[in-house]
């Protein structure tokens, strides 16, 4: 892949100059803090307000990935504090979800691979073992929220969590963490990923047969494509076929990529939906940022000549991104803006921690960064 990259060189060696002075800044003053959004330019935080909020891991995440590239001990020692603070969200069984993978794999994960610990082990089984408890042996799918009225929902996000799984049964050396990913990513190819590559976000396994429920993030459950769901289809189809070489994940996730590729040719910035009326017009750079760490990861294990169509695709949006919303003042904790939570409810144009989170990432990769926090 190095050839289809080179062009892009100093591209990515300036970038990366900016986020790495702005990150040394950005360290300290959110060092206390588990951030979600800089809405008014400073990091807020979600240790008292929501600990097990999805979104918890991600600045651990951050700072494991400046750690790698920097080696600067003070993103570890904050990484590590932020691990500790998220055990409180580790006991607080009635409101883990679908999400532990998001929290745990980018905090105790991360640091299990890089210098192993019984602490950070304890913290991945633990969360790993509730995410499998989740598991619904009839209709063979991992349960996405809590209460009644959603038992049988399940959600294209859950694909990125599956990893917690996989590392589990690697830890343990006991594939029934695996089998539950594995079947779970079964039921996701057939009922989530439509014949043209797009995902329903919500799917509802409760009654006879699978149907789409009256919710989504996107414009409309029924027909519309929300654009983040879409990359959380390219990229958790790609980590399912690197952890289990089932050939089925890697044609999910290539069909997947094709229509956010397809959805990207006249603005490379995605919309926060790309089947949503022409306006109003919402972008979502996170989908964007995320879709492209997938395309990155889909280009170093597809043959030779396919390789440059997931390259170009990653480095359009990423480019794209960079020239018109990122911030890399170091005076403000934002980086990545016009993050789009949802479609409706008002949750657009935000900097949103996983946006800055896999914008870090891509960087990572495009530097030869080879540990792989999922």
């Amino acid at each position: 892949m190095d050839g289809y990259l080179k062009p892009y060189a100093p591209w990515v060696d300036g970038v990366w100059e900016k986020v790495e002075r702005k990150m040394r800044s950005v360290r300290e003053r959110s060092a206390d803090k588990i951030p979600y959004t800089a809405d008014s330019g400073v990091h807020d935080d979600w240790k008292e307000k929501k600990i097990g909020r999805w979104t918890n891991g991600f600045w651990a995440g951050i700072l494991w990935l400046m750690y790698l590239e920097t080696g600067e001990e003070r993103y570890r020692e904050i990484a590590q504090h932020n691990e500790e603070w998220l055990d409180r969200a580790l006991l607080d069984a009635e409101n883990l979800n679908h999400d532990a993978g998001f929290i745990w794999l980018l905090s105790a994960g991360a640091n299990f691979r890089l210098f192993g610990g019984e602490a950070s082990k304890n913290r991945i089984l633990t969360a790993a073992s509730s995410l499998a408890a989740r598991y619904n042996i009839e209709k063979r799918f991992i349960r996405a929220w809590n209460g009644e009225e959603k038992k049988g929902y399940s959600i294209i996000d859950c694909m990125m969590n599956l990893p917690l799984l996989y590392l589990a049964s690697d830890i343990t050396k006991d594939p029934r963490f695996e089998l539950v990913a594995r079947a779970h990513a079964d039921s996701a190819l057939k009922n989530h990923l439509r014949a043209d590559g797009s995902v329903y976000h919500v799917v509802n396994y409760e009654g006879d047969g699978v149907t789409i429920p009256d919710k989504t993030q996107g414009y409309d459950p029924q027909h519309s494509s929300w654009a983040r769901g879409q990359a959380w289809a390219v990229y958790g189809f790609t980590l399912s076929y690197l952890h289990t070489g089932d050939e089925k994940y890697l044609a999910a996730a290539k069909r997947a990529a094709h229509y956010f590729i397809a959805n990207i040719i006249d603005d490379p910035v995605p919309l926060c939906d790309f089947r949503a009326p022409d306006e109003p017009v919402y972008h979502d750079t996170s989908a964007g940022t995320c879709a492209a760490c997938g395309m990155l990861e889909l280009a170093k294990i597809v043959p030779e000549y396919e390789k440059k169509l997931y390259v170009s695709g990653a480095m359009r949006m990423l480019c794209a991104i960079e020239k018109d919303y990122c911030d890399f003042d170091p005076e403000t904790d934002v980086l990545v803006k016009n993050g789009c939570e949802a479609y409706h409810d008002g949750l657009q144009d935000l900097p949103l921690i996983y946006g800055d989170y896999y914008f870090i990432e891509a960087l990572y990769k495009l530097r030869g960064g080879k540990e792989l926090l999922w």
